[in-house]
């Protein structure tokens, strides 16, 4: 009996002991004032928007909105269909500001997942900027599929940047707390 109470005991104090360093970590501001920080992203419905501005205000980075010259459709079944052909045809859209990450150490990316990968307008970013040397961390949201190869494929277009672990969330499910310890264990 007393064996078994020692064990309920360990085992209580171990959790008390993982809940505490876990919530540590959650509330652990995040110190980036060494960095010139960039948060670029693009946004069809607003879900990716609201993880951009949740990482700018951790990070204190500065916020671009990668905008095409020419606006997806309202209709959501035409944008998942134009989507489609646009993966196929590897298309890069032009944009009404390509940016400019040339001042900048790290760069979050943020995109939604469109047919397995980034939105198109986020490969015309990628590809129309010089990440050589820098930092990219992506982020992104989804209605069901997760990331898919979303990272990898940011990988192949900045193929001499640093890509890290991404944040991935489901639609509008992303909170401050997540992203503050998902920047924390990234250790930038």
């Amino acid at each position: 009996m007393n064996k078994i109470l020692i064990g309920i005991l360990a085992l209580v104090l171990v959790c008390f002991g993982i809940y505490k360093a876990s919530a540590s970590i959650t509330n652990k501001e995040v110190n980036m004032t060494d960095k010139k920080v960039l948060v670029a992203y693009y946004s069809y419905s607003g879900n990716t928007k609201s993880v951009a501005e949740k990482i700018k205000s951790v990070t204190g980075g500065d916020l671009f909105e990668i905008k095409p010259v020419k606006d997806y459709p309202n209709d959501y079944n035409t944008v998942v269909s134009q989507a489609q052909v646009e993966k196929q045809n590897d298309t890069r859209p032009e944009l009404k500001d390509n940016g400019n990450v040339a001042g900048y150490d790290i760069i979050f990316v943020g995109t939604p997942v469109w047919w397995y990968t980034m939105a198109p307008p986020v490969k015309t970013f990628l590809t129309k900027n010089n990440f050589d040397g820098k930092v990219i961390v992506p982020f992104c949201t989804h209605g069901g599929g997760g990331a898919s190869s979303t990272y990898l494929d940011m990988q192949k277009l900045a193929p001499n940047a640093k890509v890290t672990e991404g944040y991935t969330t489901y639609e509008k499910s992303a909170n401050t707390n997540d992203i503050k310890k998902w920047i924390s264990n990234l250790n930038l």
